[in-house]
């Protein structure tokens, strides 16, 4: 015999751990409506009131033993989470970008990729392997991390919406660079991966055919035919009324799916097709007043995507993964902001016309955001570190991530007043 229903409430309940979970996301979202508005003419970031949001959560997870996302068991998770948040953020990137397609206009942003993101990441690994204890595949892996810079963070202090203002070098080359490091460090990830797995270098001639010639060329192609294509329906639907103007801001959304889904089924980098494919679309949308309510749309989701992964990271710090980098992940931190990264683009800034305030800029906003979190969530998920050195390389990285969003989030107004001159800011 079925038991009788029960027709009411148990007596007096409270504190439902899911209601409690939407009340934080409401203030969350509060959070973030105030903390995006006016942003520019705040002497810090949102993302630090969100890394702060996601701290406070932390400590209320550990004490009520709330079990919870993990870097580790749930790095799937992590890794798409992350994968969405960056590929929207680098399509709205491209949107921004209205220089010439030419070396005169673009040399800026190739010396910071093809001199500046190589040299950072030897550097990290000179040091991964002299004072971490890495071998040089691990050491490898953890240079490959942290080598992208963040499209959305480096959007606080990188060029403005489309139309907005002049693309200034200073500017112009910070965002360039987010756009595209976020792919282009995909590679030494790999060459890391591969060395740790195999060992030796028989894999070299497999790793350079495949996964630096064929998923570099193909991602750009795809990126760039599909986006420039988009962009054409676009106008063409709307010139014909088959499209609503209220729809423009969503347009963003479909687009960079379409670019990044057939760009990995092609079995290349979805992030260097997503930032090319903005890119591309705003060449078709230039002389289109429209082309701003894409990218105002595409913006709003990477800002609230970006900031939901930076929520999601501080709501994951623990004492014991604070404690796992060592005083040698620890001191990484300051010797990667303080060192590594300027030196890097000082060097890639050699013959460069530039004044000493903008190579300054230039070399100290290597924002560290998202793209790294979804650097080891792949890196983790590969299954071939060992527990110690995943461990050690996971968390050394998180800690470069948190320290990088709060000191360039702090520094990014008053060093923009110091360096640069007006019209650039």
């Amino acid at each position: 015999m079925l038991p009788p229903p029960i027709a009411a409430e148990r007596g007096f309940s409270f504190a439902d751990p899911y209601v409690i979970g939407l009340l934080f996301c409401a203030l969350a979202v509060f959070a973030a409506i105030g903390a995006l508005s006016h942003e520019r003419e705040r002497a810090f970031s949102a993302s630090i009131i969100y890394l702060g949001l996601g701290a406070a959560a932390a400590v209320a997870i550990e004490l009520f033993d709330i079990a919870w996302v993990d870097p580790f068991d749930d790095a799937e998770l992590i890794e798409r989470l992350s994968e969405l948040a960056v590929i929207i953020a680098l399509f709205g990137t491209g949107l921004k970008l209205d220089r010439p397609l030419d070396w005169a206009s673009w040399s800026g942003v190739a010396r910071l990729l093809g001199i500046a993101m190589p040299l950072t990441i030897a550097g990290v690994v000179a040091f991964g392997t002299g004072v971490m204890g890495l071998s040089l595949g691990a050491a490898l892996v953890l240079g490959a991390i942290l080598a992208p810079t963040d499209p959305v963070l480096a959007g606080d202090i990188g060029v403005g919406p489309p139309g907005d203002e002049e693309e200034r070098e200073p500017n112009f080359s910070i965002t360039g660079e987010a756009g595209l490091n976020d792919g282009l460090a995909l590679p030494f990830l790999f060459a890391g991966l591969f060395a740790v797995a195999e060992g030796g270098n028989g894999w070299f001639g497999e790793w350079f055919a495949a996964d630096v010639v064929y998923a570099v060329a193909v991602a750009v192609a795809i990126g760039a035919a599909v986006g420039y294509g988009l962009g054409g329906i676009a106008v063409w639907l709307r010139d014909r009324s088959l499209l609503a103007t209220a729809f423009d801001a969503w347009l963003a959304i479909p687009s960079v799916l379409a670019i990044y889904g057939l760009t990995e089924i092609a079995g290349a980098y979805g992030f260097v097709a997503a930032f090319v494919g903005g890119v591309a679309f705003r060449r078709y949308e230039h002389t289109h007043e429209r082309n701003l309510a894409v990218h105002e749309g595409a913006e709003v989701v990477e800002k609230f995507g970006e900031l939901a992964v930076i929520l999601l990271l501080g709501s994951m710090l623990t004492f014991a993964g604070l404690e796992a980098p060592g005083v040698a992940g620890w001191l990484l931190v300051p010797v990667l902001v303080l060192a590594i990264r300027p030196l890097s683009v000082a060097a890639s800034q050699v013959g460069a016309k530039l004044p000493a305030g903008e190579r300054a800029f230039i070399a100290w906003f290597g924002v560290r955001g998202v793209g790294s979190l979804y650097y080891v969530a792949v890196a983790v998920g590969a299954g071939v570190l060992s527990a110690p050195d995943a461990e050690l390389i996971a968390w050394t990285s998180i800690a470069c991530v948190i320290v990088s969003i709060v000191v360039h989030g702090v520094t990014a107004t008053p060093l923009s007043r110091r360096w640069l001159p007006p019209e650039a800011r």
